[in-house]
């Protein structure tokens, strides 16, 4: 049966600043589970700022040492994947690191172009099947890095947009490599019947190459792949990489350079302890890869550059949740399940209901000697699905006003998060040990839900 490890026994699943105090309580950076629920209130996402710019740090030095031009590489970037969670907080961890970021979205991009972010223009890039003409304007007029097409399409449009900008645009072509890699269908983005990239077994890929070199305002950059998410077996890493590496000798074959080759995101984190590739076992095994394919495609090494999101933010922040309703409900085999409520659900954390993805969950504000029982840890909406966590041990005298954790949700949790039933997006506290906590990213209220509703009136508008 499912058990939460404790972050001494199992450290990769935690926030690195998480500790259980004497008293029984949990702390993350040094703050106590109940003052900063009493602070900033249930639930809220608890996001580790210093782990984060640690993280940041280990994988853009371990992809600098061993894509290092001394071993004859061309050096390599790292760009972090916006989409898993991206505030201005974040900026000054990702510029130190010199770290690029990229987005998906004028939203994404908007923030990630704000001098808050601290973050140059040229280490932007923009991701989307379906760019608005709007977005695309904005990548123009900023002077982004690079801009990654999608489709035939699309070169059309970014030709006719740099025409009435009296721009020119660095693009990256996005390939569907045909590797299938992720933890379930949907996050798997390398096969074929889907609606991301241009595909190298259809020929679709060089097709655009070939139409990119002969539009007059478009400067081929490099060629792009992304494989899919939560990728625990390094061997597809290393597939996709010799297939677009063999894919930029054809390329080169027509007498276009291709400095840059980006492998994209993907790699795992833990969710439930289990064991994970670390960021030198990942980087070695790519810079392996790449060099090897090289020598087998008879050309030079390009400039690698990588995209990862969820590795970053994922482990840095975990979900903090009151415990409402407890009952227990006999099964069919005459087991019994104790159900635990919490005040949040799949409103705060979807991916559960939608991928089935597997979380743990523990008692954050105190120890318990009572016996262990088999417990499902589900959400407050009007909605049978909403289970965060099917099956997990804990102790039989969980009750109201208890407060569990659940770990490893800073990705995908607050970017995927949605108002369902009017229930108002929690908060994002920053966590540090050189500073107090502070929001981040603000609560929202049910004053914030209301105000769009154009036929309510008499709210506060403070």
């Amino acid at each position: 049966m499912l058990t939460c490890p404790e972050p001494a026994a199992n450290p990769v699943l935690w926030p690195w600043g998480t500790k259980r105090e004497e008293d029984g309580q949990l702390s993350f950076a040094g703050h106590k589970v109940t003052e900063l629920a009493q602070s900033f209130g249930t639930p809220s996402y608890l996001f580790d700022l210093d782990d984060f710019a640690a993280r940041a740090e280990t994988i853009s030095s371990a992809m600098a040492e061993e894509f290092w031009e001394g071993y004859g590489f061309s050096g390599a970037s790292v760009y972090y994947a916006g989409k898993a969670f991206l505030c201005t907080a974040l900026g000054n961890a990702i510029s130190r690191a010199g770290m690029g970021i990229d987005t998906a979205s004028l939203g994404e991009l908007t923030v990630a172009l704000n001098p808050a972010m601290g973050v140059d223009p040229k280490k932007i890039g923009l991701h989307g099947n379906n760019k608005s003409v709007e977005c695309l304007r904005l990548a123009l007029r900023s002077g982004i890095g690079r801009i990654i097409v999608d489709s035939l399409g699309e070169i059309d449009l970014l030709q006719s947009l740099c025409e009435s900008e009296n721009a020119t645009a660095p693009v990256m072509v996005r390939v569907t490599t045909g590797v299938h890699a992720g933890g379930h269908s949907f996050i798997a983005t390398a096969h074929e019947d889907q609606k991301f990239g241009l595909s190298l077994a259809s020929g679709a890929a060089l097709q655009a190459v070939k139409k990119i070199i002969s539009a007059k305002n478009l400067q081929l950059v490099g060629l792009h792949s992304h494989i899919g998410s939560q990728i625990k077996d390094l061997a597809s890493f290393q597939v996709a990489a010799e297939r677009m590496l063999a894919f930029r000798a054809q390329v080169q074959k027509l007498g276009e350079p291709v400095p840059e080759v980006d492998l994209g995101g993907g790699l795992a984190i833990s969710y439930q302890g289990e064991e994970v590739p670390t960021a030198s076992e990942y980087a070695r095994s790519l810079a392996s890869s790449v060099k090897r394919a090289c020598q087998q495609a008879g050309s030079d090494i390009p400039h690698i550059s990588i995209e990862p999101g969820r590795w970053l933010a994922g482990p840095v922040c975990v979900s903090l949740y009151q415990v409402g309703t407890v009952k227990d409900v006999q099964l069919e085999d005459g087991s019994i399940r104790k159900y635990v409520s919490v005040d949040g659900g799949m409103s705060d954390n979807i991916r559960p209901a939608l991928y089935d993805a597997g979380y743990v969950a523990t008692l954050a504000s105190r120890v318990s000697d009572a016996p262990a029982v088999s417990c499902r840890v589900v959400g407050m909406h009007c909605e049978s699905g909403d289970i965060l966590v099917p099956e997990i041990v804990l102790p039989a005298d969980v009750n109201a006003g208890d407060l569990l954790v659940i770990p490893a949700t800073g990705a995908y949790g607050r970017a995927m998060a949605s108002n369902y039933n009017l229930v108002p997006r929690p908060g994002v506290v920053g966590l540090s040990g050189k500073s107090s906590p502070r929001y981040i990213v603000a609560l929202e209220t049910v004053d914030d839900l209301l105000r769009m509703d154009v036929g309510i009136v008499g709210l506060s508008q403070g």
